[in-house]
């Protein structure tokens, strides 16, 4: 089987690839990424010269080239994870948002259905395009689509354009949509690694509002499994939402990562919780997140494998261990954007 894996040395995408490379050796993943500044290669240097994979660098948003990667590579299933995904920097300039996550997908989509062989594309998208839930209730897969942000409506439009492929042209898909992920490999613009990070370093520890906002926690590793479930199992046409079942404030996330951090290194806990700070709310944030994955379990048989303390203890020590991973990624010009504008999904 040949796999295209779009935004392959991005955050999800090569943690999925370190895994599905390594597990499957009869199929040939190819990873097509136009290298941001979110990716890194360094990522995959684990699978770089694996038979079974290779590299291929391409924009998405240039449809001559996504065209030019079907023909070649021929693939008989699409993982689509390629996107612009930092919500306070859509806020600033959404037009990046449109043109990858919109214009970026209807590329594919597109060489996908011209291909002269069945394409099947698995589309991963995030529960952000659900809007914002009260203190009740969770999102389902039959909830109404709300967008708050330029890049929630981006990702919602994406969506709508991959279940209009299969509607209207019969490609056979399948939609994902999950809620916040965290592990190894998150560029620290999203609130996990900046908090891991700004803490090793004595940084202030920025929080947006008072903290009240609510997300469920997705480890990456088990949005990988699940990914796979959906693919083998689930149905054609249909989306399954993906979360963790691990719901918490922003700010006793912040704190639970200074307890593990004061456990990690030794360090009295009041080092870490010291260095929180409060700042002004962001524009249209979204006040509770929360996913009712039934629909994944009935009929794919998935369910998480961590949970939140798990997950994040172990999140916490890859930082720890991967500080050299964390400078080089975020030196140069973007470093000062991220200082200054803290990401709270």
């Amino acid at each position: 089987m040949k796999i295209l894996v779009t935004g392959g040395a991005g955050f999800i995408g090569s943690n999925f690839l370190l895994t599905s490379v390594r597990e499957r050796p009869e199929c040939h993943f190819v990873n097509v990424d136009v290298l941001t500044y979110a990716a890194n290669l360094a990522n995959l240097e684990a699978i770089a010269r694996s038979p079974n994979y290779e590299f291929c660098r391409t924009d998405i948003t240039d449809p001559a080239a996504v065209l030019e990667v079907f023909a070649r590579v021929k693939p008989d299933l699409v993982f689509h994870f390629a996107a612009e995904s930092h919500v306070d920097r859509s806020i600033v300039g959404p037009s990046a948002f449109v043109q990858t996550n919109v214009v970026g997908t209807f590329n594919l989509l597109e060489a996908a259905r011209r291909l002269d062989k069945a394409v099947h594309f698995h589309h991963v998208s995030t529960d952000e395009v659900y809007g914002s839930l009260g203190a009740e209730g969770l999102f389902t897969e039959t909830t109404a689509y709300d967008p708050s942000s330029p890049y929630s409506a981006s990702k919602a439009a994406s969506d709508h354009l991959v279940r209009a492929y299969h509607r209207t042209y019969g490609l056979p898909v399948r939609v994902t949509n999950c809620s916040n992920n965290y592990g190894p490999y998150q560029f620290p613009e999203k609130l996990i690694p900046l908090m891991i990070k700004n803490a090793l370093a004595g940084k202030p520890l920025p929080i947006y509002g008072k903290g009240e906002n609510i997300r469920d926690w997705l480890y990456v590793e088990d949005h990988c499994s699940a990914i796979w479930a959906v693919h083998e199992r689930g149905k054609l046409g249909e989306t399954y939402n993906i979360g963790g079942n691990n719901e918490l404030t922003n700010i006793a996330l912040v704190k639970t990562l200074c307890t593990i951090l004061a456990e990690v290194t030794g360090k009295p806990e009041s080092d870490y919780t010291g260095l929180i700070t409060y700042v002004k709310d962001r524009p249209g944030h979204d006040m509770r997140y929360a996913i009712d994955a039934t629909k994944l379990k009935t009929d794919c048989g998935w369910s998480p494998a961590e949970t939140v303390h798990s997950g994040l203890r172990k999140t916490v020590e890859w930082y720890v261990q991967n500080q050299a991973w964390v400078e080089s990624i975020t030196s140069g010009q973007y470093q000062s954007w991220i200082e200054t504008n803290y990401s709270q999904r």
